[in-house]
């Protein structure tokens, strides 16, 4: 079986993005950025997901990748 993997800390390096920045300018909490960024959650609303794409300036592929358990 297959599962959706976030790739969010690879972006935030590449784009020289903390935590706390990415937090402000997506407009949610450190704290549930945080379970994003760690795959501690089961679900993203695709208006948070497009809220960080476009503070990294980046598409949902750049971000999530599918990979075998």
């Amino acid at each position: 079986m297959k599962k959706i993997v976030l790739r969010l800390d690879r972006m935030m390096v590449e784009r020289k993005m903390s935590l706390n920045q990415l937090a402000e300018r997506v407009g949610i909490s450190n704290v549930n950025l945080s379970k994003i960024k760690n795959n501690r959650v089961t679900a993203v609303r695709f208006s948070t997901l497009a809220a960080i794409c476009e503070a990294l300036d980046c598409t949902p592929g750049d971000i999530l990748e599918l990979e075998d358990e």
